[in-house]
């Protein structure tokens, strides 16, 4: 019995490296991620997640489904909302090195384990942000093309890097929702295309907006 719980998670990883088509640096990358994030979840709150499967599928794999839905190869600049520990950007970086992007995480535990994850899997052009999202907003001006959010602020309030005075008013943001969302009413006019995606047996999809 031994043996074979000590065999499920190299099997798991080697059908998540083929399934996701990765090289051997990138799994090598994906297993230091999950081993970081498994120590550190230890001590911190970082993920209600802490199984290989749950993490491989609702982490790593959910943040897989901008790469089906957006040809990342065009796209230089990511700004994540709320990024926590890391998702969904982290795992796209990996698969797309030459992408610059902004970590925006105001939880001073999760900056900590971000930088931490930076140094760890040796990531360029990563950045942490400690700043809220209307400080953000009302502060900062910058270059992105995407900005990225798996449901960690509100529509209404994500909406408003569109306002007439927003620097980012240009950018696109996409936002992980449930396959039963439906946008606020002042939200409705800035959503441009809701793109389906399955995850496990669940339907999500990833809701594109823009002025």
């Amino acid at each position: 019995m031994k043996k074979i719980k000590e065999k499920q998670p190299e099997k798991a990883w080697e059908q998540f490296a083929l399934s996701q088509k990765l090289s051997d640096e990138q799994l090598e990358s994906f297993k230091k991620y999950e081993a970081l994030l498994t120590e550190w979840n230890e001590q911190f709150n970082l993920t209600a997640i802490k199984d290989l499967s749950g993490i491989l599928r609702q982490h790593f794999e959910d943040s897989f489904a901008l790469k089906d839905k957006m040809d990342l190869n065009k796209v230089k600049t990511v700004a994540d909302i709320g990024s926590g520990a890391g998702f969904p950007s982290v795992p796209l970086k990996i698969l797309y090195p030459h992408l610059k992007v902004l970590l925006m995480e105001v939880c001073k535990k999760k900056q900590k384990f971000l930088k931490a994850l930076i140094e760890g899997l040796d990531l360029k052009d990563v950045e942490v942000c400690d700043l809220d999202w209307r400080t953000f907003l009302r502060t900062t001006e910058g270059n992105f093309d995407v900005f990225v959010t798996r449901a960690a602020i509100n529509e209404l309030e994500l909406c408003r890097m569109f306002k007439p005075s927003s620097a980012y008013k240009e950018a696109t943001l996409v936002y992980w929702a449930s396959d039963e969302w439906q946008p606020h009413p002042r939200v409705e006019k800035f959503v441009k295309e809701a793109k389906q995606y399955k995850l496990g047996h669940r339907f999500r999809k990833l809701v594109f907006m823009g002025l």
